[in-house]
């Protein structure tokens, strides 16, 4: 099982490690990132495995959410079957 975790918001240093520090703490491992800074804005999209997490999928959303609310940034989570559901035409 996997999830996709996006973060939007203004650039500062050390939104990946954050972000990953959080799902090493959840044990969901990071399978692939992308990122791009525009000016001063991020943009991430990261590829986590979650199959062998030691929370709740739901725990690893509330904690990245707070996250993004303690940086200003935009934090979501989504499982992949939500996600291919939504993308599937």
């Amino acid at each position: 099982m996997r999830a996709v975790i996006t973060v939007i918001g203004k650039d500062n240093v050390g939104i990946l490690a954050k972000v990953s520090s959080i799902c090493s703490d959840c044990n969901a491992n990071v399978i692939e990132v992308t990122q791009s800074v525009l000016q001063d804005m991020f943009a991430m999209i990261m590829l986590v495995d979650i199959s062998n997490m030691n929370e709740d999928f739901s725990v690893l959303g509330d904690k990245l959410s707070e996250l993004g609310k303690k940086l200003g940034l935009s934090i979501h989570t989504m499982h992949e079957d939500i996600f291919n559901s939504m993308h599937r035409i």
